[in-house]
């Protein structure tokens, strides 16, 4: 099973025959339901994460006010790659990883993907192209949060969900959205509203379709 999904979801990583077999000696597959916190700002990275299916999201959490603003999702075929800086460095985690559609995941023990990282450098370029690519996923994020107006902002993220949710009607509430972007249900709310009357979307209860 772990052999068929690293074919799959991690090609580069399974070419190599040695660190493909030592990855499957080392793993699990475990199922997580959406909504489980999979990793806590502030603690210790226990194990690394290859997702195979499902969705999960990077958040900062403000510690003063406990605001969280998203910062980059988790793909089938990607890891989490501030929690591998983290693991490297010894810090806690500066990032809150959850859930957001159940998912499966490859779980490899933390201190077994240090040891990887020193015999393989197939692995530390895996984590480097990671990097990369999330690297521009946040100077994305920087974007927007910095130039980019608070309407133009939600439907970007709206947009973001159904493209990665292969849908265009959207099930969530207006609180999870102000969740995930660091604002208040109130204003997401009457954002929410204008995008309706700009003809951007159309809402409904408990759903938002993009038009």
């Amino acid at each position: 099973m772990i052999s068929e999904a690293l074919d799959t979801y991690f090609p580069k990583l399974a070419q190599m025959p040695e660190l493909k077999n030592e990855l499957i000696s080392i793993s699990q597959i475990h199922e997580f339901k959406a909504g489980t916190t999979i990793l806590k700002q502030g603690g210790y990275i226990k194990v690394i994460p290859l997702l195979i299916s499902g969705l999960a999201k990077v958040f900062k959490e403000e510690p003063v006010n406990g605001n969280e603003v998203l910062l980059y999702y988790i793909k089938p075929g990607e890891s989490c790659a501030m929690s591998l800086i983290t693991l490297f460095r010894n810090e806690t985690s500066q990032i809150k990883a959850v859930i957001e559609q159940d998912s499966r995941i490859v779980v490899i023990p933390a201190d077994k993907a240090i040891a990887i990282a020193k015999k393989y450098p197939r692995w530390n370029e895996f984590i480097y192209d990671l990097f990369n690519m999330k690297y521009d996923e946040l100077l994305n994020v920087i974007e927007i949060l910095t130039f980019s107006n608070k309407d133009t902002r939600l439907l970007e993220y709206l947009k973001k969900e159904a493209t990665l949710k292969n849908t265009k009607t959207l099930q969530t509430t207006h609180q999870q959205i102000a969740y995930d972007l660091g604002s208040s249900r109130e204003v997401i709310s009457r954002l929410l509203k204008k995008l309706e009357h700009d003809g951007s979307i159309k809402l409904s209860h408990g759903t938002i379709e993009l038009l």
